[in-house]
This record gives structure tokens, sequence and C-alpha cells, in this order.
């Protein structure tokens, strides 16, 4: 790609994450992008390159934010794993413990740990939703606290692509009395100094990277979507398709950035990413700001969910509401990283092994389902590091 300039900082011994970083926009893989890796809680790679626009006008810069769709769950997940170490959120407590509503349908047993780890079976919501419905709260936590489980909860896990920001957010405002991107910008991106919001400001949408669609899918690639086309009724098309998530009209419209949907319309850079997980990677604690307890690390990374998604249609891992590494979709070497990755290839996640955070956004989204290759290419840079 030409007329691209790598900038930001990269201390010499992760040069090769920078070379990784200069690939991805080499191949032409990249319009715009940011990487970053906190180390032991020191910053050693910050980076961003390229165009915030598909038109290639505005330069992507220090402070550009871009939607990061579901590396958004590990934001709120790290919300819920906070008021866990506080001692107010039990996570093998039932929902209907804060949220008593919820009892509707036959769900009276399920325990906060099913909405963290894809068992709740609430997927989906079956009436037909209008896309608007997605930015108003009352209407899809009423819907999901009515809906009957599509599988008896706990015998099966499926990917609650958008659901889970709403099932988790509503545990979190009725012990909080905040919305999810409140209670997470008072509680954590403030005080730890991140550019993160699950909700963002009008005032903000100029430093906003616009979403450009993924490229077409090549023959014989696995298409999830045009699996899902072929059955509406079925839980993987009215998960994604009831109503339509990733549009890219939506994602870069007013109504989807101000809104809170605290499983996928999270705006942040590789930085904050980086930063918050580089806590996460050395006990919970970064510059005397602590996000979490150390007592609650070990549940991040405990797997509760693995083999075949009901939603996905693929093996996935998880833990209490973060995504695991799993043969070809590796968060590096060590068994104890845990994380995020969001649709088009974002993705930020933890090492407390290796005490990494790594936090990667981009605007421009690529086709797979888990890791993106760009991100692979940057993971498997920062090992080499070491």
């Amino acid at each position: 790609m030409p007329d691209v300039r790598i900038e930001g900082t990269c201390d010499a011994r992760f040069a090769r994450v920078h070379e990784a970083f200069a690939d991805n926009f080499e191949s032409c893989r990249e319009t715009g992008a940011s990487v970053a890796i906190v180390l032991d809680g020191s910053l050693v790679v910050d980076l961003w390159a390229g165009w915030a626009d598909k038109a290639r006008t505005r330069r992507w810069t220090r402070d550009t934010i871009v939607n990061v769709y579901s590396t958004t769950k590990g934001l709120t997940a790290i919300c819920a794993h906070r008021l866990a170490g506080e001692g107010r959120l039990e996570l093998d407590a039932p929902v209907v413990k804060y949220w008593p509503e919820f009892a509707a349908s036959g769900k009276d047993q399920i325990a906060v740990r099913a909405l963290l780890n894809h068992r709740a079976g609430l997927p989906a919501i079956r009436k037909p939703l209008e896309p608007d419905d997605l930015y108003d709260w009352r209407t899809m936590t009423d819907a999901l606290a009515a809906e009957e489980p599509w599988w008896e909860p706990g015998t099966r896990h499926g990917y609650h692509a958008v659901t889970f920001g709403y099932l988790v957010g509503e545990v979190i405002r009725r012990i909080t009395g905040k919305s999810v991107g409140n209670y997470f910008r008072d509680e954590i991106a403030v005080p730890l100094k991140i550019d993160a919001h699950i909700g963002l400001d009008a005032h903000d949408d100029g430093r906003v990277a616009e979403m450009i669609g993924a490229p077409p899918f090549a023959p014989g690639e696995f298409n999830l979507f045009a699996e899902a086309a072929k059955f509406p009724e079925s839980v993987t098309a009215k998960t994604f398709m009831n109503p339509m998530v990733l549009s890219m009209a939506m994602a870069n419209s007013r109504g989807w950035r101000g809104a809170e949907i605290p499983a996928a319309n999270g705006h942040t850079n590789g930085r904050a990413l980086a930063r918050l997980y580089g806590a996460l990677a050395r006990g919970g604690e970064l510059d005397g700001m602590r996000v979490m307890e150390t007592r609650e690390i070990p549940a991040c990374h405990l797997e509760e969910s693995r083999g075949s998604d009901e939603v996905l249609l693929i093996s996935t891992r998880f833990s209490s509401g973060f995504m695991l590494s799993q043969p070809n979709e590796e968060l590096g070497p060590n068994a104890s990283a845990f994380g995020h990755p969001g649709a088009g290839g974002s993705l930020g996640y933890a090492d407390p092994e290796a005490k990494i955070g790594f936090g990667y956004a981009m605007n421009r989204m690529g086709g797979g389902i888990l890791l993106d290759p760009r991100a692979k290419a940057l993971i498997a840079a920062t090992y080499a590091s070491l």
C-alpha cells in the first residue's frame, strides 16, 4: 500500500512486531490499524498507521478509535469480574437474584456464570426485531427476560454474539444502578486512563475510523452467514440476522456509536486494549489502579465451555466471559492466556505467564470467525521477540 507511515514507538526488542505490522499494510490486507503491547506494566509497542476512512482522506492518528465488535465482550466481562471480586456479584447465583423478571419461561435456575460462558441458551430472540431495537436497552432486556432458551441451559454452549452484552450488562445495571457503559467508564476507563468506550459521545465522532466491509469469500471458503441464510429460523440466523448486526452502514452510524451494546459496539484502540489487559496480566493492577482482584484472574482462563458451538457451527472454548485458545486459534503459546477477538479482526488479550497485554484494532474487516491472519502475525511476532 503506497504512502503508509508506521508511527508510534516500538522497543528495539520488539522490532519483529513492527515488521509484521508493516507487512500487513504492504500485503494490502490493512487500511488503518493500531497495535500495542504492554509487558509487565510497560508499554513496549504502540504503533498506528494507515487511513481512518475508505476514501483515504483522513490519516489514522495516535488518538483514532474504532468499533471493535466482540472485543467489547472482554470489557463487559471485566466489569462482571470486578464486581465478583468486590463480593457484589456471585457468579454461581441465579440471575433472578439480581434480575427477578428473568425467571420467565423457565429460566429461574440459570446462573450468572452461564451468561458469561455462553451456556444459557439465549443467543437470539425469536420474535422479529427492528434494527433500531438494538439501541433500546429496555426493549432488548425485556425481550430476553421473556425469551425461552434455545436449549436446556448448561447442557450445550453457543456464542451469544449480541445478547451477551444485554444479559451481563443488565445484571451489572441491577447491582450498581449504572449502565454497563457508565460503570466501565467510571470504575475502569477513567481511573486507568484508557480511551475505551461502550456508548460513544457524539463529540468523539470526528476521531472514529470508518468501518470497511470484508472482501468477498473465496470459492469453497466457509461462510457462516451464507449457511445461516439457508435456515432463517435457525438459532444461527436469528443470532446474526434478527436484526442484521454486521452492516457497515449500521456500524458507521451515530445510532450504533451512541448506544450501549456491550457485546459489540465498544470503540477503542490498540493502546487502550493493551493497557487494560496488561493490568490483568500482572495480577489485576497497573500504575496503582486495581482493575480486578488477583483472585479473580484464574476464573478468566478456566475453561467452562468447549467443543461444538451451537451458533458458530465450529469448535470454540470459553471461560467466564473470555475466549480461550484452541488449535490454530492460539493467543500465544501459554495456556493461561484469555481475552476476546472481534468480528473483522480486532483483539485484546492477557497472558499472565508472559505478563503481556496485547491490543489490536483495525477498520478493514477480515472474513474469519475467530482470529484474523493479521492478528495472528502480530501475535507470532510478539512471542518471537521474547
